[in-house]
């Protein structure tokens, strides 16, 4: 019987408590093993060497040497990563992004790979492996890459989305437009209009913990694979396809994720690790350095974005426009076109354009950074509606609010909204008292909205009662921030017991169903579903074996508050029966209890957010601090609210380092120049404020328990946020970001020459 995903209002017992997390003692005791924790008996030791040039030709790869040295036992090269990808681009991108092949696209691509007895070995190695390019002329910036001077990355790539099909190939791989009405109409109709320019640079998602793996292929072509990821089903499927494998001859085991954010939802060297072995015969580690991390794997893009409002003097938006340019490094992406939808998403507009330009460069392959491409479309698109607010005479708060969706509205990007939360949040915002507290000198106030999608996706769960009465959850949704207690909770509440009686556990790919990737803020949303299903499944299976104890039909017992019981006077006068008994019993009722569900996790619930932002400048430096910030975001229902206000915290977090210091700084040569921690400058706590959050619930109708998703949706308002409250304080227009020292007091002495 299918799951009725309907929300429906109840009293919680479990859902919205507090309990310790499930993962806690064993990380901060340093029991938890993540991706480089793990060691095989045995083991090579792998390296990559990369290329130092961001775009040549390979003329030829040269082993002889590396190979003769002793303790080598593997070397690999794209000959031995032959291409059966069988057309699919897609996957054609992904092999040769993991080992090139004619050519190097960028600064740190691969191009052959050791395995040695120890690290020590393996760097010997690579030095003695020669390499002969062929320098090609190469492009980083996303607008120079669509000049007809700029160099053509691709021979073969020609832009989709325009008629007619252009004849010559360039680095614009696809155009889209989204939105409706009639919009020179609507600026015809505007008594004021902004228009303006803006940019963002590339960032790095940040996560403490890099890239590893290990690989075992056996003779026999049975693999296993230990990795960090934030999706072990899509990793084995993607590496089997790659290496010419049978999925189900593949097993992968995830780690613990020292953070992902989306940057772990891409294979990057696992398919080398797994080629290694396969050669070598033996297991191989391989664990990616901070500077491989920073020039191999995926950041997000850097943007050009034109932005047009107009607005009526009563402050209704007639008409807006964007066009935004993503990269996405090297490969066809489709960065933009996510913008593109997101940009406009928190507005009832009549009139509305966003058309999205996908473009490549000379750098690394890019990839989701917690709401992808939406929070270079706010940062746009909110400073714009706040200059155009300044310019009509009305508060920024009461203008969006104005101007805000509410269900029944169509979407910017075409989808009717049900029950949203954008109009409460900036309601929030309004009364809340950090909008009313005073600030002091070169300080100013700003705020923004933002918007994210949320994903459901393929989804299996198992739940399996233990001769005890526990219960274990099987899970194959990686637990990036939390959701193991917040399925614990779930299954809880649904079954009835303690939250302390249930363990969740994230299964191995051979012990479930295939799981979608742990993106899109899906975890918490179709995992909870899923398991909520496979919940209901235990309890029926329950109350069979109750009604068989009782010898009563099965639909004469009921379960409540954890027990089976009669359902009423004409079944008989037992006394309940709680799941300890059942499960006891169970050797002599049909075996084992257990509950599985798998499905298709449908109406995720879009989720909107408000931030608040205070921010010191100085004037002399133009050095900024950040004084005080406050997210306020639906969550639909906080199943564990303390994970919820972490989430809004650590998207608040790295969204005010992307406003202020973070960036990808490439040479003229082509050349990452900034490939660590130590230039590569993430906020720590001495530069945040304690960061407030205050969580609404406004529930999702296609949820049992009203859940959305929460993780991503706080990412998107900081750098409009910032740059607003920075605009407030210095009394200029920031259109670039990150809004660093150097660059604020450039606006700011450009400002004292007019």
């Amino acid at each position: 019987m299918p799951l009725d995903t309907s929300f429906v209002a109840r009293k919680f017992k479990q859902i919205g408590t507090r309990p310790l997390r499930p993962d806690g003692l064993d990380k901060v005791t340093g029991r938890a093993r993540y991706g480089a924790d793990y060691n095989a008996p045995g083991q090579l030791i792998a390296l990559v060497l990369r290329s130092p040039h961001p775009h040549a030709k390979i003329k030829k790869i040269d082993t002889s040497k590396a190979e003769k040295l002793p303790g080598v036992k593997a070397i690999i090269t794209s000959a031995d990563l032959p291409d059966l990808t069988n057309g699919d681009r897609g996957m054609r991108d992904m092999l040769e992004n993991c080992m090139a092949r004619k050519k190097v696209l960028y600064d740190g691509h691969a191009v052959a790979a050791v395995a040695a007895i120890d690290a020590t070995t393996a760097r010997k190695a690579l030095k003695l492996i020669k390499v002969d390019y062929e320098i090609l002329p190469h492009v980083t910036d996303v607008d120079e890459a669509l000049k007809p001077s700029a160099p053509v990355i691709h021979d073969d790539i020609f832009t989709d989305g325009v008629e007619p099909k252009p004849a010559k190939p360039s680095n614009n791989n696809k155009r889209a437009t989204f939105g409706h009405g009639d919009i020179e109409q609507g600026f015809k109709d505007a008594d004021f209009i902004v228009e303006r320019s803006f940019k963002t640079e590339q960032t790095h998602q940040g996560y403490i913990e890099p890239h590893a793996c290990v690989a075992n292929v056996n003779p026999d072509g049975q693999g296993e694979l230990w990795v960090c990821t934030q999706g072990h089903f899509v990793y084995r499927n993607q590496c089997a396809a790659l290496l010419g494998m049978d999925i189900s001859r593949l097993r992968v085991t995830a780690s613990e994720i020292g953070g992902g954010f989306g940057g772990k939802t891409h294979i990057w060297t696992e398919p080398l690790a797994l080629a290694l072995s396969r050669k070598a015969n033996k297991p191989v580690k391989l664990t990616m350095t901070r500077e491989d991390v920073f020039r191999a794997s995926g950041p997000t893009s850097s943007t050009s974005i034109d932005m047009k409002i107009g607005a009526k003097k009563d402050g209704t938006i007639t008409a807006a426009h964007g066009v935004l340019r993503y990269h996405g490094g090297a490969f066809p992406a489709t960065w933009a076109e996510f913008g593109a939808m997101t940009a406009f998403a928190c507005y009832d507009l009549k009139n509305v354009r966003s058309d999205s330009i996908e473009v490549i460069v000379n750098r690394p392959k890019t990839a989701a950074y917690r709401a992808p491409s939406a929070p270079m479309a706010a940062f746009a698109v909110e400073s714009a509606i706040d200059e155009l607010a300044h310019k009509i005479g009305m508060d920024a708060v009461d203008f969006r609010i104005k101007n805000a969706a509410k269900e029944g509205t169509k979407s910017s990007y075409g989808p009717v909204y049900g029950p949203i939360g954008i109009g409460a949040t900036l309601e929030a915002a309004k009364n809340h008292p950090h909008m009313k507290a005073p600030l002091g000198k070169n300080q100013g106030r700003g705020m923004a909205c933002g918007f994210w999608f949320n994903f459901g996706g393929q989804t299996c769960t198992d739940i399996n009662v233990t001769p005890d009465g526990s219960v274990t959850v099987a899970v194959g949704t990686i637990d990036v921030g939390g959701s193991r207690a917040s399925i614990g909770l779930m299954a809880a509440e649904e079954l009835g017991l303690p939250y302390e009686q249930v363990r969740v556990v994230i299964a191995d790919t051979s012990s479930l169903g295939h799981n979608d990737m742990t993106d899109g803020s899906r975890g918490t949303f179709s995992t909870g579903m899923a398991t909520v299903a496979a919940a209901r499944n235990c309890i029926k299976e329950l109350c069979k074996r109750a009604a068989k104890m009782w010898d009563i039909p099965e639909d004469a017992v009921e379960w409540v508050d954890g027990m089976a019981k009669p359902a009423g006077s004409n079944a008989g006068n037992f006394p309940p029966l709680s799941i300890k008994e059942i499960a006891a019993a169970a050797g002599n009722t049909g075996g084992p209890i257990a509950g599985h569900n798998e499905l298709v996790a449908d109406g995720a619930g879009v989720s909107f957010a408000t931030h608040i932002c205070d921010i010191e400048v100085d004037p002399e430096t133009g050095l900024s601090r950040v004084k005080r910030y406050t997210v306020i975001q639906d969550a639909g229902k906080a199943i564990h609210p303390t994970y919820v206000e972490g989430q809004y915290q650590g998207g608040a977090a790295q969204g005010i380092g992307w406003a202020l210091n973070e960036e990808y700084i490439y040479g003229k040569d082509g050349r990452l120049q900034n490939a660590g921690f130590l230039d590569y400058r993430i906020p720590v706590c001495s530069d945040l404020p304690f960061i407030d959050t205050m969580i609404l619930e406004i529930p999702n109708p296609n949820h049992p328990f009203g859940v959305r998703g929460v993780g991503e949706t706080s990412i998107v308002p900081p750098l409009a946020a910032v740059a607003n409250a920075m605009s407030n304080a210095a009394g200029v227009r920031m259109t670039h970001i990150p809004m660093s020292p150097p660059r604020v007091l450039k606006a700011i002495e450009a400002l004292k020459k007019h």
